[in-house]
């Protein structure tokens, strides 16, 4: 998946799904080079060096990437990485799409870019696979963010009041815990209370530079999650939360109805409309051809 389209009249969005595996070294290089731009203006010119920004992994190949550029001279201004990580579930391969790293230049903070930065790529993700549902993690010890995982998903523990641990959210942490620590900068030797779900001395495998105190992180507007943050992390330590949820018509439905600003609808529409051409109506047309073959359908003698 690749698309590009504006988001009202002041911003163009990119959106790039596993852009290592097949865009040109150059275009890659290029896209990398704007990423890091946005890295440098939220933390004063210092760098990351863990998940997308970590020589060492294939993070470009297995993570899809959203950007935002201000049309007006075309700098980039803001991106999410969401990497997928592979789980098994009930015997079967499965991803799980976790919401990453968020960076958002502070010039541009107050422009409400958040519905495109977390909710968009989760809803176009959840088209092109047609309508399936998704599961989705998040780590971090920002309430508003605990705030907006818990308020957009679907089945989401903890910090959503109506849900409470099952097997499958415990089943999950613990695989993604195990084998993908480094796609959000968890050292080996932080610890993992699964019962809460919650990372202790989290800031120790690359995400140094992203530890800040309570003081320092976004509020949400319902104290609840302020409260549950205050309660369950330790700031001074640096833990992190780790929030699984699912993405499913329910999630898709609150995205369009509550986030997404009126003005940006139509484009929003034509897009998902040619991403559900993509993955329902096309192949549809194809398997009820009866004289080509269709991956395993064999045309009709």
């Amino acid at each position: 998946m690749a698309l590009g389209f504006n988001a009202g009249r002041s911003h163009h969005v990119h959106i790039y799904e596993r852009p290592g595996a097949w865009m040109p070294a150059e275009q890659l290089a290029a896209l990398v080079h704007d990423c890091r731009t946005v890295v440098h203006a939220c933390l004063s010119g210092r760098d990351l060096d863990y998940g997308l920004f970590d020589d060492s992994t294939s993070a470009w190949s297995r993570s899809v990437i959203t950007l935002i550029r201000r049309r007006s001279d075309d700098v980039p201004i803001a991106f999410n990485a969401m990497p997928l990580l592979s789980v098994n579930r009930a015997g079967r391969h499965e991803d799980v799409l976790h919401l990453g790293l968020v960076m958002v230049d502070p010039s541009e903070r107050s422009a409400g870019l958040s519905w495109i930065l977390y909710g968009l790529t989760c809803f176009a993700l959840f088209l092109r696979r047609r309508m399936r549902p998704l599961w989705i993690s998040s780590v971090t010890q920002v309430p508003a963010v605990v705030g907006m995982v818990a308020e957009t998903f679907g089945n989401v523990f903890p910090a959503q009041a109506s849900t409470r641990q099952s097997f499958a959210h415990r089943h999950l942490a613990h695989q993604i815990m195990r084998h993908h620590r480094a796609a959000f900068g968890v050292g080996p030797e932080a610890d993992f209370d699964l019962d809460r779900q919650v990372i202790m001395d989290a800031y120790t495998g690359g995400s140094d530079n992203l530890k800040k105190g309570f003081d320092r992180a976004a509020a949400h507007r319902d104290q609840a999650y302020n409260d549950f943050c205050r309660r369950e992390l330790d700031y001074d330590r640096g833990d992190d939360v780790l929030q699984i949820g699912v993405i499913d018509l329910g999630a898709g439905h609150r995205f369009l109805a509550r986030s997404v600003p009126r003005g940006a609808l139509p484009q929003l529409m034509v897009q998902a409309l040619v991403i559900a051409t993509g993955a329902l109506v096309v192949p549809m047309l194809q398997w009820l051809d009866p004289s080509r073959a269709f991956q395993r359908l064999r045309p009709a003698r």
